[in-house]
């Protein structure tokens, strides 16, 4: 039978195969047809698996049994940076090239014990180190929407995937908007959970206190019950947070607050900052009180991060030396051997970030720069718990402009950099943001609008952005 697959939910397909409409491996083998369609010209997937029909079948038979969950047969994506034990894990890097995961991470065992279905691994920027999906070792990935635009990233190739209609959800990681930007670009919708409520045990690490894996889905319900099917604590993630920690819902002030001190008209895209206005007044029509708040050292959130991550990542890719594992070229002494590996294995964005990150840690610098941007980053995170004590929820725009053209900013990477100026003030001080479609550009090219909330409140994202998406319709 012929699946509708533009307009289709997690929730209506999980209906329609209850019901037997359609069945698991009928719904795989529409995304399949969909992907070996699309994915020559977007390049979304590196890899689709061959026992996607064995676990559609599989998912079948839960579903007779009585045993389904509401992710049983649902097709997603997996960024290329999320382990899955047998299959390849290359984080879009030569280094990595051939790795094949030794085991799954959490979030990939609750994936198939729900007995949702795994299409296949998604294109990414090297390591995650990116804001447009071009600094993958294997090609760019290319926007949906306008194949001469960027997606975004770091998560780009999964955004794409599920806004060419190649994945009903798809999972990427979050260090500095790498799924909110995507999101953006891809015109689909993209959470990033509070810091420490979704395992990161099997996510290869980026910038450990930053990273944070989420969903991009067609729509918020969607994202909520993928949120729902991975929020819990972990033992084997040191990271994340207890039980005890997770906040029960509770009534809203029907507050909201903007930053107008952060979002400067002259930083912005001229369609971007009329588009956040109109969403401004349709929250009014809503019956939300719209509150101009401070948020007075949230300007120094992009400094504070490429200091933090760069600091992070040069930890953290310290273990690929070409002697433990992944791409070895053997030089005549150890020390060429690192050289060599490392220069030929790691791309250009991913040195340069190794580089500062070294830097910003050596003796002399490490009080200067790394110590005092752990400070601003505290202020940063009380500025945020003062700004929540008045109002429910805070909006911005995701992206200051609308997905930009393929090579448009490689030569600059500081212009690219500005791409998380709104994203990464959420990932300073660990609180979970959404991005929501809402509008186009005069060039019919999706535009969006970022919710942040308390630590804890997904509950506030899910609440307000449903009722948001429902205007849209």
């Amino acid at each position: 039978m012929t699946i509708n697959l533009s307009n289709l939910t997690i929730e209506y397909a999980h209906e329609a195969m209850m019901r037997g409409d359609f069945s698991a491996r009928e719904l795989a083998e529409a995304y399949i047809e969909t992907i070996n369609e699309k994915n020559n010209d977007i390049h979304a997937y590196l890899e689709v698996y061959d026992d996607v029909l064995k676990q559609a079948d599989d998912a079948d038979k839960m579903i007779k049994e009585g045993k389904a969950t509401i992710l049983t047969g649902i097709p997603l994506a997996l960024k290329d940076n999320i382990l899955f034990e047998g299959k390849i894990a290359s984080a879009s890097s030569k280094i990595l090239e051939n790795y094949h995961a030794t085991y799954s991470s959490t979030v990939v065992e609750k994936l198939k014990s729900a007995g949702a279905v795994i299409l296949g691994r998604t294109n990414m920027d090297e390591f995650a180190m990116g804001s447009s999906t071009e600094n993958s070792a294997y090609g760019a990935t290319k926007n949906p929407h306008d194949i001469s635009r960027v997606p975004g990233g770091s998560s780009g190739g999964s955004a794409a995937a599920v806004a060419m209609s190649g994945a009903l959800f798809a999972l990427g990681s979050d260090t500095g908007g790498s799924i909110r930007q995507p999101a953006s670009f891809c015109g689909v919708v993209g959470l990033k959970p509070t810091y420490g409520a979704v395992s990161r045990s099997g996510l290869m690490a980026m910038g450990s206190s930053l990273d944070q894996i989420g969903p991009f889905t067609k729509t918020v319900a969607d994202a909520e019950i993928v949120y729902q099917a991975l929020a819990s604590h972990d033992p084997l993630d040191s990271t994340s947070a207890p039980d005890s920690f997770r906040i029960q819902p509770s009534p809203l002030k029907k507050k909201i607050g903007i930053p107008r001190d952060f979002i400067k008209k002259e930083d912005l895209n001229p369609e971007v900052y009329e588009n956040f206005e109109k969403a401004i007044k349709k929250f009014e029509s809503l019956g939300y009180e719209i509150i101009d708040i401070e948020l007075p050292r949230a300007a120094y959130s992009l400094a504070v991060y490429y200091i933090v991550m760069a600091a992070e990542v040069s930890t953290n890719l310290s273990r690929f030396d070409g002697v433990r594992y992944g791409l070895q070229i053997e030089g005549k002494n150890l020390l060429e051997t690192y050289q060599m590996s490392r220069g030929v294995g790691f791309g250009k964005e991913t040195r340069r970030r190794i580089l500062l990150g070294t830097y910003v840690l050596s003796h002399g610098y490490y009080d200067a720069y790394y110590n005092k941007a752990l400070k601003v980053q505290r202020l940063i995170t009380l500025d945020f718990k003062k700004a929540f004590e008045n109002v429910d929820a805070i909006i911005t725009p995701t992206s200051p402009f609308p997905a930009f053209k393929a090579g448009e900013k490689m030569s600059d990477p500081l212009q690219m950099y500005l791409s998380d100026i709104y994203t990464v003030p959420a990932n300073i001080a660990g609180i979970p943001a959404i991005s929501l479609p809402h509008g186009t550009s005069n060039e019919g090219l999706p535009l969006d609008l970022q919710i942040m909330a308390p630590h804890w409140r997904e509950d506030i994202l899910f609440t307000i952005g449903k009722a948001f998406e429902a205007l849209e319709k």
